[in-house]
């Protein structure tokens, strides 16, 4: 079982509680990004994994090496709906959880917002990351993690 993080735009909190839960649990935590992202010392199961510059190659590449019930943490909408597809649990760095029964209204949303923008309409941004934010996230992350853990023991008592 892994940890995955589309780590360019992760908010600092949401890499700590990861952190902590990859630490205690030992579990390995992939960070992907296109330069590197600090990993904690003393955390030998968290590491960053750098892809070349260029659009989406941090998305190709947990889309390419994430297994179905990993978690992904990720705010990538599209990414997210690729990872959904191919069966891993999905999290966004606000707490909410991305699946099939939602992603295709939240991907639809996106791009009415976009073709919005484009038009010149101000649409406004994201509140800013606080921390009613990291305790939706924290939530909503131990609950994935441990659906998580409980498949792969499942799956290892299977074996």
């Amino acid at each position: 079982m892994k940890i995955w993080v589309d780590a360019d735009a992760a908010p600092t909190d949401v890499k700590t509680i990861v952190f902590r839960a990859a630490k205690r649990l030992n579990i390995e935590t992939i960070l992907v990004a296109n330069q590197k992202i600090a990993t904690p010392p003393g955390a030998p199961t968290v590491r960053s994994v750098v892809v070349r510059e260029g659009a989406d190659q941090a998305d190709r590449y947990i889309v390419k090496n994430g297994e179905p019930m990993e978690l992904a943490i990720t705010a990538d909408l599209p990414l997210a709906g690729d990872l959904v597809e191919k069966g891993l649990l999905v999290i966004d760095p606000r707490g909410d959880e991305y699946s099939v029964a939602n992603i295709a209204s939240r991907l639809s949303m996106r791009n009415f917002m976009d073709s919005l923008r484009g038009t010149g309409m101000v649409t406004g941004g994201s509140a800013p990351y606080g921390d009613k934010d990291k305790k939706a996230f924290a939530a909503t992350f131990d609950r994935l993690l441990q659906k998580s853990i409980r498949h792969f023991e499942k799956q290892d008592r299977a074996d």
